[in-house]
């Protein structure tokens, strides 16, 4: 069947790892023909083109810069997508009937796109793979307020996505818990747990040493590695993982990791400038393939949700710290369910962001626990809940 996939995550290329890429992957690789629709920003210069890749049909369309740009122009820009995605697929695919229309957010902003491509093939399927609960996840870290223009905006606009939604695929129980709480009119039918999931790689094959890694970016081969990677903005609750690594900044049993880019990596950096920890090292980002290969010669992944959430969100960095067989430290608001279910499945402890007694009492559990073992523990869940057959079945059950 031809299903087509609307994002605003910029693909560049189908074989490329990544939660987007494996699951469309997925969708060729079992016969259907895929059809993505993502955006070109103006500050890469190329107009709108339709492209084929590997047996995928990619519709590049040319948008102003939502990303890593000012707030105005991703304002605008982020509105201003759904008249340019339907022009788009009106010149380059109006021959083409659908039968799966499937989407992620962040944006919300997709609903006339997903209402017109429903009126041109109205036995479609549309399917909300729900990542970003937005606006609420704004007003928990006080972007605006919930009385304000923004969040009644936007608020209107999320009802009408999941009204035009047949199925809602979420990344986990809480989730599904939240949307039906504050969206009653839901039905819950309608609402299910479609995680975030990889294509599993085998990483028994790689022949570069851990500590070669190590050595090669400056890290310990003597005592365990406790990698944070990813963003580094607000959602992230940066300040927090500043007090836990000042806490901890020279201890002598373990060492700290933190790579990625983000609005509030200069602050970090700042702060590492001026303390320069001994058991701290500050990176920024590197490109997947080096990041992947970094992320293997580490011991224990990190995540850290700022506590005023509301919303549970679900990081995708956690499916990278699996794959390597790592257990995981989690400090999160006390709505996301992440750190509960992996202290109950073995593989990880948690605890609320917002205190650091907390966060040492963990490290110290995890310093002194198995984490071979709990890392075996966290490979085995991924496999029976986090892989791509996971979520790609979630979705095509509802065509049986």
């Amino acid at each position: 069947m031809n299903v087509i996939f609307l994002t605003l995550f910029r693909i560049k290329d189908i074989e490329a790892r990544g939660i987007y890429e494996d699951l469309m992957r997925k969708f060729k690789n079992e016969g259907h023909q895929v059809y993505i629709v993502c955006p070109v920003e103006r500050r890469e210069g190329l107009k709108t083109s339709l492209v084929e890749q590997n047996g995928v049909k990619i519709l590049n369309v040319k948008t102003l810069n939502i990303q890593k740009t000012n707030v105005v122009e991703k304002g605008i820009g982020t509105l201003l997508i759904e008249s340019q995605y339907i022009k788009a697929i009106k010149k380059y695919l109006s021959n083409v009937s659908f039968c799966l229309i499937t989407y992620s957010t962040p944006p919300i902003t997709f609903t006339n796109v997903v209402r017109y491509l429903k009126k041109q093939n109205p036995d479609a399927i549309s399917y909300l793979q729900l990542k970003d609960i937005f606006p609420q996840n704004a007003v928990d870290i006080q972007m605006f307020s919930k009385g304000s223009l923004f969040y009644r905006f936007f608020r209107n606009k999320e009802k009408s996505l999941y009204k035009a939604s047949d199925y809602i695929g979420c990344m986990s129980p809480a989730n599904v818990e939240f949307v039906l709480k504050h969206n009653p009119e839901v039905d819950a039918s309608r609402v299910e747990v479609a995680p975030n999931s990889i294509e599993l790689y085998d990483s028994r094959n790689d022949n570069e040493n851990k500590d070669k890694i190590r050595e090669k970016y400056g890290l310990p081969t003597d005592k365990p590695v406790f990698i944070y990677g990813g963003n580094l903005g607000k959602p992230q609750g940066i300040p927090f993982l500043m007090k836990c690594l000042d806490a901890n900044a020279n201890r002598t049993d373990c060492h700290f990791l933190v790579i990625g880019t983000g609005t509030e990596l200069p602050r970090l950096r700042a702060w590492y400038d001026e303390e320069k920890p001994q058991s701290v090292t500050i990176m920024n980002g590197l490109p997947k393939a080096d990041y992947d290969q970094l992320v293997k010669a580490c011991d224990v992944g990190l995540i850290f949700l700022d506590h005023r959430f509301t919303i549970p969100n679900y990081p995708s960095r956690l499916l990278s710290y699996l794959e390597n067989k790592m257990p995981v430290l989690c400090a999160t608001d006390p709505n996301t369910d992440m750190g509960r279910i992996a202290e109950a499945n073995g593989y990880g402890y948690w605890c609320e962001s917002n205190s650091v007694e907390a966060f040492t009492v963990i490290l110290d559990n995890m310093i002194h626990s198995d984490r071979k073992f709990m890392g075996e523990k966290g490979y085995e869940f991924l496999k029976a809940n986090y892989l791509m057959e996971n979520t790609y079945n979630a979705i095509m059950r509802h065509f049986k």
